[in-house]
């Protein structure tokens, strides 16, 4: 049976190429344990010029997490398994921000969740025209993890914001503009791309500066006036500024009220209130909270968040609903944001410390982050 990973070198450069095709390269246990043995192993080896990471098949780098395997494992071990997976998958990502080497990441179909935490932090990251970018755990009645804490803070104005609580997906435009890519190039010219790269000898000193001129040779200038988030950007302000879910919603009411033809805000409602309402209150604090601290105490602060989300049964009817029996219609909890206390999610982010985990994340700090 072929490995969920297929890690190879050629000519220094270190191949890291996700293998689950079928289920869009969605990551387990064993996926993010192949990926950050070989990121350290590789880190100290001096045959290893830079990182390469693609994903298998046509439909995309990676769709996330398998958010299905704790849905199936509930009455089981989910929860011992769910620590083992983000621990793991949280180092893993916090070590490609601070990677000494270059990190080239090809960001072509579907880049979502956990594939936005494998694409994130690396110095050389590729979009293109199929390019789909999302943080859609809102949508699972979860949060928006990876680090998302902090570098959905990093992008202009109140864009993270908006993305986290709508789940909205970004095309390759939006993807530049919000700062999460580095260079559009058209799906066409990657396999020449890839090529020359095979066709060097790659070498430690000047690898980056080689990288940035090979991919420049491709690099296809992409028009920002393009992006649909840059412009609804004064609308996103308008109305995700404020800090709690109810100001939020009741700013986008007023634009209602003052316009019945403002479809943006009709739309952005709609969306809102499809979504938990613990996870809107939850994720709206951590990104409030995620201001304040360093990349690595975001990925302290999001362990803490995925253990207390696997006791939460929105995230479990929020997995029936679109990855199970895919009928879109999940019950929550909570049939509205009133009825949630501050205490009931504060209590999310209280975690009786798994001190080998936390000691473990803690081994990671923020030095070198190529970006952000």
């Amino acid at each position: 049976m072929d490995s969920s990973v297929l890690t190879e070198i050629v000519n220094n450069v270190g191949f890291i190429r996700l293998n689950r095709p079928k289920v869009l390269n969605s990551l387990n246990v064993e996926m993010v344990k192949i990926i950050y043995e070989q990121l350290q192993n590789w880190q100290e080896d001096p045959e290893v010029a830079f990182v390469c990471i693609t994903g298998e098949g046509k439909k995309g780098l990676c769709a996330g997490g398998d958010m299905r395997a704790f849905y199936d494992l509930k009455d089981k071990n989910g929860k011992e398994v769910a620590a083992e997976f983000f621990s793991i998958e949280y180092q893993m990502d916090l070590m490609i921000h601070r990677y000494s080497k270059p990190v080239l990441v090809y960001m072509d179909g579907i880049v979502m969740g956990g594939g936005v935490g494998l694409s994130i932090g690396g110095s050389h990251r590729i979009v293109t025209e199929n390019t789909k970018w999302a943080m859609p755990e809102m949508n699972i009645g979860f949060f928006p993890d990876v680090g998302a804490s902090y570098f959905l803070n990093q992008m202009p104005g109140c864009t993270g914001r908006y993305l986290a609580l709508t789940s909205s997906i970004m095309k390759a435009e939006d993807v530049l503009y919000t700062g999460a890519a580095d260079y559009y190039i058209s799906s066409a010219d990657w396999p020449a791309l890839i090529s020359e790269i095979l066709s060097k000898k790659w070498t430690l000193l000047g690898a980056k500066t080689e990288l940035n001129n090979l991919i420049e040779k491709y690099y296809k200038p992409c028009e920002m006036n393009l992006s649909s988030l840059s412009f609804s950007q004064e609308k996103i302000k308008q109305h995700f500024q404020f800090d709690t879910m109810e100001k939020i919603l009741a700013s986008i009411d007023y634009s209602i009220t003052m316009d019945n033809d403002d479809h943006w805000a009709k739309e952005v409602k709609e969306i809102l209130l499809s979504k938990s309402p613990i996870s809107l209150k939850v994720t709206l604090i951590q990104l409030l909270e995620g201001k304040e601290k360093t990349l690595a105490d975001c990925f302290k602060m999001e362990f803490a968040l995925s253990m207390n989300f696997m006791d939460n049964d929105d995230f479990y009817e929020g997995v029936r609903s679109v990855l199970v029996d895919k009928d879109r219609s999940p019950k929550w909890r909570y049939p509205s944001l009133d009825k949630l206390g501050m205490g009931d999610i504060l209590s999310y982010f209280r975690w009786d410390r798994n001190e080998e985990v936390f000691i473990a994340l803690d081994k990671l700090d923020d030095k070198t982050i190529h970006k952000f």
